[in-house]
């Protein structure tokens, strides 16, 4: 089975935003994932729609897991993203071997399998050690955040 680009985005985008808890804004997450910043923002609104992200505009807005996705399965995810279609597409144009082929019905078993051994997998698996830190370092560093005087912390 072959996954489209969307869904692989959103699977990285999960990851990455599964990985820590702070808010990443979209262009943030196209910069780090190396995609186009209009791409990833149909893939975040995906991602809201199926209410794996949650989304907010403006200062201190940004992307965040929603609550209980990181107890969401791989394969829950990919179902959503990929949506109801089969491997192949016997209707259009009309195969001529629909009537008595049996491909399609092994190609959707398949397909079911792959998918059955994703329910096995839950995002939270996905984010811990050893990809952990690696999902962490495509984070920006923390931004600076000056004392009550005005004084940036030290660099160290």
């Amino acid at each position: 089975m072959h996954l489209t680009q969307s869904t692989d985005l959103g699977l990285r985008v999960l990851m990455s935003l599964g990985a820590g808890t702070d808010r990443r804004s979209a262009a943030e997450l196209a910069d780090r994932l190396s995609v186009p910043p209009q791409h990833m923002a149909k893939i975040v609104q995906r991602l809201r729609r199926h209410g794996f992200v949650e989304t907010a505009r403006g200062r201190g807005g940004g992307v965040v897991l929603a609550p209980g996705a990181r107890e969401a399965t791989v394969g829950a995810i990919v179902r959503a993203l990929e949506g109801p279609g089969e491997v192949v597409d016997c209707d259009s144009p009309p195969c001529p071997l629909r009537g008595g082929c049996r491909l399609r019905g092994a190609l959707r078993a398949a397909q079911e399998a792959f998918l059955a051994s994703l329910d096995g997998v839950r995002l939270r698996d996905l984010v811990t050690d050893p990809a952990e830190p690696l999902l962490l370092s495509l984070a920006p560093p923390a931004p600076s955040v000056p004392d009550a005087a005005g004084t940036p912390p030290e660099e160290g």
